[in-house]
């Protein structure tokens, strides 16, 4: 078993561009996983585009795998987002890892772009089967409700032979889309005891659809701060998490110092949970730097410890 951390933006938290790529090379060279972006296309805050991004990362880095938690694909054409990670894919000779939903219905883009809630399950799917087909056959057609393709294809194929294709959502659709298309499970907002039950439901699933997703394609996300739980600077962040999910924030997010975090990770990783997007509580350059420093050099060590006894067997399995 093994316990991969990477580290997500949600909104754009840094000063100036110089301190992201100070932060980007930081990750590179301090054994960070991977590096994960939010989808929003409108905004009052700022949030980088998420494709645009992968790109820029797929050039300034040697080492770091990246994706989008998770991209929204009732908002995006599904043809041009499989071209656009194959390209990616190709870049970075193989470290994308595409993660794909319906899209938060709190998202101000369902308003302002005049799109129905009510067609993002059925657009999803489809355009989940389009992505995956292109990305493995040489041509296409398909006819659905809301795409139709007459011998579409894309060249070149992504560098990974079977391309990751993560799903989000906790929905009975989101777990029956999971079961059907997805590589991986990654969790939004959910918290352990939520999580256990989704994964038990979607190892079910998959049974049904003769598929069988590998038990370290579970994710969690967390958000962390290490400080105290009073900095104003938090209390900001919690209202603009409250806003944007519909949750409380202190059911999810781990601050306080190393044990804290740790005893959070591990709570999930007892419940099925092996990779994780922890989201820095921070804002500014120095501020968002010096979280992940903390991060890199009081946590990750401790991993491969938090691996090793949740891989022992229970005494009843042992005995």
């Amino acid at each position: 078993m093994t316990v991969a951390v990477g580290l997500g933006l949600m909104e754009f938290p840094f000063e100036t561009i110089a301190g992201y790529w100070r932060w980007v090379d930081l990750c590179e060279d301090g054994g960070v996983d991977s590096l994960w972006q939010t989808d929003r296309i409108l905004s009052r805050e700022p949030f980088l585009e998420a494709m645009a991004a992968m790109a820029a990362l797929a050039g300034r880095t040697r080492r770091l795998k990246f994706g989008v938690n998770v991209l929204s694909l009732a908002f995006r054409d599904p043809v041009l987002l499989a071209k656009q990670c194959a390209t990616i894919d190709q870049l970075s000779e193989g470290r994308l890892l595409p993660a794909f939903g319906i899209g938060s219905p709190l998202a101000p883009e369902w308003r302002s772009l005049d799109l129905d809630t009510k067609t993002r399950g059925r657009k999803t799917d489809e355009g989940l089967e389009i992505i995956r087909r292109l990305w493995r056959e040489d041509a296409v057609d398909f006819t659905g409700v809301h795409y139709r393709l007459i011998g579409a294809s894309i060249t070149p194929k992504p560098a990974q032979s079977e391309l990751p294709m993560w799903i989000g959502g906790s929905s009975a659709a989101a777990i029956r889309r999971t079961a059907r298309f997805g590589t991986g499970w990654q969790a939004g907002s959910e918290s352990p005891e939520e999580i256990a039950a989704i994964l038990a439901a979607i190892r079910a699933a998959a049974l049904r659809e003769g598929r069988r997703i590998d038990e370290d394609h579970y994710g969690a996300s967390i958000p962390f701060h290490f400080g105290r739980a009073d900095e104003g600077g938090l209390e900001r962040l919690k209202e603009a998490y409250r806003r944007r999910t519909g949750r409380d924030p202190e059911r999810l997010f781990a601050v306080g110092e190393a044990p804290a975090i740790v005893e959070r990770i591990e709570r999930f990783v007892a419940a099925g949970a092996q990779k994780f997007i922890l989201r820095p509580l921070a804002t500014g350059d120095e501020e968002m730097l010096s979280q992940t420093r903390h991060l890199i050099a009081e946590v990750l060590p401790v991993l491969p410890r938090v691996a090793a006894r949740s891989s022992r067997p229970r005494r009843d399995e042992s005995a």
